[in-house]
């Protein structure tokens, strides 16, 4: 018996010798289709050559991506995935979750000590308060898609309702401030009743709640068509939503502006006080030196203000019967139905709270920009803010907000990295790149963590002793 084991097992050296074949040519095809994929769109480059427009080819460019793409999946089929590899089986848990769930309790308040002190740490690094214009625009960029995550995370990770038109709630909420805030009638019927700057002092703190319940309203709109829907279906109503929206932008030309959008909406102020150089003005009355980034500085916290206030609804909602409603919803609808609950009710709570904080955000976008046109709103948000909730973990707020700073932050930082024109020429762009690179970490993410940066979940309610759940033990993966 143990002369017949031994005969039949393979030698230690023959492994990797019989390996190396089928990885070589996975790799070799791999690079072939790399290059059918990638030579007509990174090759090829449009050039004006004495007044006429053409097309150059940048051979190096593509071969140097080729070549990555080759060593890459040969490094895989070695490692990874190598059919000699003994892949070890849990069912709990890793090292690395078990890390993450220790330090969580004091990963939380480091990560807000970090976001309330951002803007001092990049005045100091840079060296003054224009000078950390760059960090601060890029701080805001950044909570703005975590606001964001973390509201279609009520719809995608807690109710389990795929949403590919989110981006429609954005838009509501950016134009109706943009509408409310330069509206004639409007303006006039409080200059007449208050004064003349009322209007344009308090517009925004006044149209912030609007924006968000007018979104509301719009989720709850969106939500009757599709309470039988589910799956692929979902998506292709809610995809259509968005576009619908954004074509209506686009040709009530008399309501919106059509194509040429909104300009002119007026500036946050600091609760009636406008940042200027006035004697009434915040510099003023605070008896410092006028600088512009005062403003910049304020939106800054005023964007981290409703993050905070997305984040502390959800978690308090999760605890509260409409919160296990959607978590049950998610797990399984049928079984949600057999406990008496009513679905129609769950599904469209769950999209009217996602809305409104997407409103929220459309409200402080258009603020922000102090312009806002349909080009803002289009599908590649929606898939954006979708990705950042997929890849950090659906349901996980800390991983939302960690998955918006990377993908956000690493696509801005591409504009710094102008040492790879030494590989790829001087013409060479990273952030033209930026798409091909959120693709690659997309397909990193689902190979490496397919459920998501953090897949361990706290439960919403617990017996005796709270105990972090890890999604291997969930069918669904959504712990």
């Amino acid at each position: 018996m143990a002369a017949h084991i031994a005969e039949s097992a393979p030698a230690a050296g023959a492994a990797p010798a019989s390996a190396f074949p089928h990885a070589l040519k996975d790799a070799f095809f791999a690079g072939l289709i790399t290059l059918g994929l990638i030579g007509p769109l990174v090759g090829f480059e449009t050039v004006i050559r004495d007044g006429v427009l053409g097309l150059d080819y940048r051979p190096y460019a593509v071969a140097v991506m080729v070549a990555i793409v080759f060593a890459g999946r040969l490094i895989l089929n070695l490692t990874v995935w190598s059919p000699n590899r003994v892949v070890k089986t849990r069912t709990g848990p890793g090292a690395v979750a078990r890390t993450f769930t220790a330090i969580g309790p004091a990963f939380k308040p480091a990560l807000l000590a970090f976001a309330i002190a951002f803007p001092l740490i990049a005045v100091l690094s840079m060296g003054g308060l224009n000078e950390s214009r760059y960090l601060i625009d890029l701080g805001i960029l950044i909570l703005t898609y975590v606001m964001l995550g973390w509201g279609l995370n009520i719809v995608v990770g807690l109710a389990g309702l795929l949403d590919l038109g989110y981006v429609a709630f954005y838009a509501v909420g950016a134009y109706t401030y943009a509408l409310l805030a330069t509206s004639a009638p409007v303006n006039d019927f409080f200059a007449g009743l208050i004064g003349e700057q009322f209007w344009a002092d308090w517009a925004f703190w006044i149209c912030l709640p609007a924006a968000g319940i007018f979104a509301g309203v719009w989720g709850m709109i969106l939500g009757f068509p599709v309470l039988r829907l589910r799956g692929d279906y979902l998506a292709i109503v809610t995809l259509a939503f968005g576009e619908i929206i954004r074509l209506v932008l686009i040709n009530w030309v008399d309501f919106t502006g059509g194509g040429a959008g909104i300009a002119s909406i007026p500036r946050v102020t600091f609760f009636g006080i406008p940042f200027n150089a006035s004697e009434n003005g915040f510099a003023a009355l605070f008896g410092l030196t006028f600088d512009p980034m005062h403003r910049i500085i304020f939106l800054y916290f005023v964007i981290l203000c409703l993050a905070l206030l997305t984040a502390f609804v959800t978690v308090r909602l999760r605890k509260l019967p409409v919160g296990r409603a959607w978590e049950a919803l998610r797990e399984d609808e049928i079984a949600c139905r057999s406990l008496g609950l009513n679905t129609t009710n769950v599904k469209l709570s769950a999209f009217a709270t996602g809305a409104m904080f997407g409103g929220f955000a459309g409200c402080f976008f258009a603020v922000r920009a102090g312009f806002v046109s349909p080009e803002s709103f289009t599908f590649d948000i929606s898939a954006m803010i979708l990705a950042i909730v997929v890849l950090g973990g659906m349901g996980s707020q800390i991983g939302v907000a960690v998955s918006a700073a990377v993908m956000m932050g690493g696509m801005e930082m591409l504009r710094n990295l102008g040492f790879l024109k030494q590989f790829f020429g001087n013409e060479f762009d990273p952030s033209l790149y930026r798409m091909l690179l959120f693709g690659l970490a997309m397909v990193v993410i689902m190979v490496w963590k397919p459920r998501g940066l953090v897949s361990t979940r706290d439960p919403t309610i617990f017996l005796k002793e709270k105990k972090s759940v890890s999604g291997d033990l969930v069918k669904e993966g959504h712990g």
